[in-house]
């Protein structure tokens, strides 16, 4: 059997690649490089956004000065959302917008953006083939008998 396709024989898995498997390094630790990469700050951002958003859900169902919070705590979480690290750097690179304004959530958009797509080029445009073969063989014929014709017409001595 190939290499590659063999499984390893190996009794402990301590997660790294083994030194037989041909298609990875000795001792790679590396995540897939298609696989999307969320940074600790990322999470700790998302989940203080989470939390008080649920405060501010938690102000909203009270009376009072509670009740009277819930839509400035609503705010800062959303503003919380947009001071992601991965965020700014999108920012930074121009990747993300950065035209919005303060205390408007993100919305999605109503249609579609890219306007109309052309229209697809129609792959049996052109003469039929069996058409242009039969053509070539009646022109093949046709020079052939000419040719004869016209070489008996003037024979060589």
């Amino acid at each position: 059997m190939d290499g590659p396709v063999r499984r390893p024989r190996r009794c402990g898995d301590d997660g790294l690649a083994t030194y037989r498997v041909v298609d990875l390094a000795d001792r790679d630790r590396r995540r897939a490089p298609d696989q999307e990469v969320t940074t600790k700050a990322d999470t700790l951002v998302d989940r203080g956004a989470d939390r008080l958003g649920d405060l501010a859900d938690k102000a909203a169902d009270k009376d009072g000065v509670a009740a009277k919070l819930a839509e400035p705590l609503a705010d800062d979480a959303a503003f919380l959302r947009k001071l992601k690290p991965s965020l700014m750097v999108a920012r930074a690179k121009g990747e993300a917008p950065t035209n919005e304004k303060p205390g408007e959530a993100r919305q999605a958009p109503g249609g579609p953006q890219l306007g109309k797509r052309p229209k697809p080029k129609s792959k049996g445009s052109g003469p039929n083939p069996f058409v242009v073969a039969g053509a070539a063989l009646f022109a093949g014929v046709f020079l052939a008998k000419w040719l004869d014709w016209r070489g008996h017409a003037h024979p060589r001595r």
